[in-house]
């Protein structure tokens, strides 16, 4: 019989998928006053790989992702997704406001947050979507594990969206996986 040991922490992340620079910013200040520091923050990624949000967030999305100092215990995932869920809505509410002050149509969700985790071995995304391959965490919220290390290199599984798969974003992913390596 295995005996359970303490899980090492692991560095939080979010992926933030948007379309105006400005709601990226008011995002990451959001994040930062809830998570902590930042501590990574990737250049902006042309997001391409599907119109899927383009009903809700408008046309020409960007995706970012930005670790944070602050280590966190994995089993916390749930907690941080329903976060970044109650955040959207506040996000959507406040950038309504600006919008509509500039003369501009409000969206109905201006910023998609995907939190998760990396370790040396895996990235890990929280989803409230349920298929085979996530596991329950609880309150609704699942994860899987979107991108595993291997081989000096990141593989994508069957299941990994389009965006991940593709190594668009892999180089700013081993920037984040050497930090966390080194502590």
């Amino acid at each position: 019989m295995g005996a359970p040991h303490p899980v090492p922490r692991v560095t939080p992340i979010c992926a933030v998928l948007y379309g105006r620079e400005e709601d990226y910013a008011l995002a990451l200040a959001r994040l930062v006053e809830r998570w902590g520091a930042a501590d990574l923050e990737s250049e902006p990624f042309a997001f391409t790989a599907t119109e899927y949000y383009a009903g809700e967030m408008g046309p020409g999305l960007k995706r970012r992702f930005v670790s944070f100092l602050k280590s966190f215990d994995p089993a916390d995932l749930a907690d941080r997704k329903l976060e970044s869920n109650a955040l959207e809505v506040a996000l959507a509410e406040a950038i309504a406001v600006s919008d509509q002050a500039h003369g501009r149509a409000p969206r109905r969700r201006p910023v998609n947050l995907d939190p998760g985790y990396l370790t040396g071995a895996k990235l890990v995304l929280a989803s409230t979507k349920d298929f085979a391959h996530r596991i329950y965490l609880k309150d609704g919220i699942f994860a899987e594990v979107t991108l595993r290390f291997r081989g000096g290199r990141w593989e994508a599984h069957e299941f990994t969206f389009p965006d991940f798969r593709a190594a668009t974003y892999h180089a700013f992913l081993n920037r984040m996986r050497d930090k966390h390596l080194r502590g």
